[in-house]
């Protein structure tokens, strides 16, 4: 009887799952209104279709999020507050890649609790507990990266 042979990683046949950002579901939803077809769309952004369906039967939720680029998951129970926190420090970060300046995790982290303060001092400010306990950890800024 002749060895089995042992399928490698890539042609186990096994589909990894992919993840949309929000920025591709505003494209998907605004070229399906102008009037392309699910087919067509599914085929253009190597997706099934059943993928597109989904993306359009919950068309509300991308359309109304305002989020940092390359997010794929809108989640309500992030706070308002850490979305701009998040923007503010990205215009930092280019700002600081533009004068040539060195950045690691440590200072972002550190300009994020500052802008989380600064953010909090301002009147309009809705604090609740779970605002306040914004901590710029490590697992912060893996996700945030």
């Amino acid at each position: 009887m002749a060895p089995k042979k042992v399928k490698s990683g890539s042609d186990s046949g096994v589909k990894k799952p992919k993840c949309i950002t929000v920025e591709t579901k505003k494209e998907i939803i605004a070229k399906h209104e102008n009037g392309a077809r699910v087919s067509d769309l599914a085929m253009q952004y190597n997706t099934a279709k059943s993928t597109i369906c989904t993306i359009l039967k919950n068309k509300e939720a991308p359309k109304a999020a305002d989020v940092a680029k390359e997010v794929t998951i809108i989640t309500k129970q992030r706070p308002k507050l850490l979305d701009k926190v998040e923007k503010l420090l990205l215009v930092w970060i280019n700002q600081k890649e533009i004068a040539v300046d060195n950045v690691n995790e440590t200072i972002i982290c550190e300009k994020a609790l500052h802008v989380h303060r600064d953010l909090l001092a301002t009147p309009p400010s809705t604090s609740t507990a779970s605002i306040e306990d914004f901590k710029a950890s490590r697992g912060w800024f893996d996700k945030f990266r």
